[in-house]
């Protein structure tokens, strides 16, 4: 795979943020904003394309075919979240594979139990740091390309505390991991005392509603981290803005909600691609009728 946009960033220490992506209309959205690194997220394309919770309910055939799909449709490199790996050392070999042939940039991995749970919800239970260094073993071994960052996630802050979380991140390090995440911590001052102590790159998580408090690129930048993410933000624009404009058509009966903006429609058949279909009519029309697709 060629190298992509996120390792030579992580590479030249360039700092980033990346938006999280729950569906296709948000990744043609990103494409028309001109994002260059977008996050595929493990608890919002479950919800998208499911109904489901970041319970590890999704399966890793469903994940990789929602992944693929963002990687097909985005213009960004793309950072996927591969939850627990989806089971044990194999599993995890074939997670890696699956997703470096799809055309991810960087995996990330946890050390949460199979099924897992959303980092930022309680009752999450992980294996031993032991178990999780093999798991981050097999996935830098099966990776094809060193291109393909691995990043390893600890959800030990709110089980083993911020010592804990940090020694567990220390020892994936030393396993091989490109990147570490240490998820969850709940003030400014852990997430500086972290960046601090990982001789490594770090990602932040900016979660609305998460535990950890949110903070703009140049503070992240600032504290320490590598890049950032914001997985839940277009996810909870777009559910806010849906349930305003359905409450309004619900009591109001109207599709053209007043004081809301619409996306124009015209050019969102431009971004999704209508463009390249009547061209195609065109190019193939026989007897002045346009061709049937």
């Amino acid at each position: 795979m060629p190298r992509s946009i996120v390792a030579e960033k992580i590479e030249r220490r360039e700092f980033f943020v990346a938006p999280g992506i729950q569906d296709m209309i948000t990744a043609v959205i990103a494409n028309h904003v001109g994002v260059e690194i977008v996050y595929g997220s493990g608890y919002w394309l479950t919800a998208s394309a499911y109904g489901l919770p970041d319970a590890g309910i999704a399966t890793f055939t469903q994940m990789l075919d929602r992944m693929a799909t963002l990687v097909r449709t985005s213009n960004g490199a793309v950072i996927a979240d591969a939850d627990t790996g989806y089971g044990g050392l194999l599993n995890v070999h074939h997670t890696v594979r699956g997703y470096e042939e799809a055309g991810v940039a960087a995996i990330q991995l946890e050390d949460q139990e199979f099924p897992k749970k959303c980092g930022h919800t309680p009752f999450k239970r992980l294996i031993s740091t032991d178990d999780m260094v093999e798991k981050i073993r097999v996935a830098c071994a099966a990776r094809r390309s060193p291109d393909l960052l691995v990043i390893a996630r600890t959800d030990a802050r709110q089980s083993e505390g911020l010592e804990g979380a940090l020694a567990r991140a220390d020892a994936y390090r030393a396993a091989g991991a490109d990147i570490l995440f240490v998820e969850a911590l709940t003030s400014e001052d852990e997430m500086r005392a972290a960046c601090a102590h990982v001789d490594a790159p770090m990602m932040a998580n900016m979660s609305n509603g998460g535990l950890t408090p949110m903070r703009t690129a140049g503070e992240m930048e600032d504290i320490g981290y590598a890049f950032g993410i914001f997985p839940s933000m277009t996810s909870l624009v777009a559910a806010a803005a849906m349930e305003q404009a359905l409450r309004r058509m619900k009591a109001e009966g109207t599709g053209e909600p007043s004081g809301m903006p619409l996306f124009d429609f015209k050019a969102f058949c431009s971004l999704i691609g209508f463009e390249d279909v009547w061209a195609f009519e065109r190019q193939w029309a026989r007897d002045g009728e346009p061709a049937r697709v």
